[in-house]
């Protein structure tokens, strides 16, 4: 049986809607709205696999099921009625077979142990599983040229999960992971990586310093490269940017000292980028 036959029913979109996404896909055409919402789905049901606590042999069990089903839908075989969308989204936009081994490499970096204070390299690494390779899921949806499309995933994809890094520090401190590289704890004065004393540490702020400019660095090759792409392929990666800018701005001046409140996109913010950059 399939990892996906274990799963509660839900179809793709039910999935895709509780993703700060999900406005961003439902501005596309039929087709690609259902292409991300396939793309989306996979992701959500992998990163529970990492997420869910169970025992470490079972996920990697799970994850690798995945392979073998990826496997089969690349190879024109469906291994069972819930793959009938992903089947379609994979052959309709050339759906590449290592992307999708790259996202389930990156859940088994999360499986294997609790990430805890990487190294750069490592960090690096970690946001091209998790969150490049979507988004070199997402640009052939997008109906981006290639070139363009590999380099906007690259770095979008890593300005969104460092972000992403930066804003969960503490819901991932809760559950024993840290993500900010050794090599900024140590340049912070910071000689420990157990997760909350990090994010108790008064040189927290320091400690996220260089990775706040490499996500505004990524940030702006992003804008660079839709800036000279086609408008139409990058409506639903410019809402993404948008959105994310909102978040990166009100964390930024939020800071990192205690008490951090949660950082949410108000849905009014949300609202005004979808009519911006979505409906007109």
């Amino acid at each position: 049986m399939s990892v996906a036959e274990a799963s509660p029913p839900a179809t793709a979109q039910t999935r895709a809607s509780g993703s700060s996404f999900y406005a961003a896909m439902r501005i596309l055409p039929r087709a690609q709205r259902d292409g991300m919402f396939e793309i989306y789905s996979f992701c959500r049901l992998v990163d529970d696999i990492a997420d869910d606590g169970g025992p470490q042999g079972l996920r990697f069990q799970q994850l690798e099921q995945w392979r073998q089903d990826i496997n089969a839908l690349i190879a024109g075989k469906i291994p069972g009625p819930q793959f009938t969308g992903l089947a379609k989204a994979i052959k309709q936009f050339n759906l590449q077979k290592q992307d999708f081994f790259a996202v389930i490499d990156g859940m088994e970096m999360d499986v294997r142990e609790n990430i805890q204070a990487p190294d750069w390299q490592t960090l690096d690494l970690y946001c091209d599983r998790v969150a490049s390779a979507v988004g070199r899921l997402c640009v052939r949806v997008f109906g981006m040229p290639e070139a363009e499309g590999a380099a906007l995933a690259h770095h979008l994809g890593r300005a969104l999960q460092l972000t992403n890094i930066l804003r969960d520090l503490d819901e991932d401190a809760a559950i024993d992971r840290l993500y900010l590289p050794h090599e900024t704890l140590l340049a912070a004065g910071i000689e420990s990586t157990d997760p909350e004393t990090v994010v108790a540490h008064p040189n927290l702020a320091a400690a996220c310093a260089p990775v706040i400019a490499r996500a505004k660095a990524h940030f702006a090759e992003a804008a660079a490269i839709m800036k000279r792409c086609p408008r139409a392929s990058v409506k639903s990666p410019r809402l993404m940017y948008e959105a994310y800018q909102i978040i990166f701005a009100t964390l930024l001046a939020r800071g990192f000292a205690p008490p951090r409140t949660k950082i949410r996109l108000p849905k009014h913010q949300l609202l005004l980028v979808l009519l911006r950059y979505g409906l007109f």
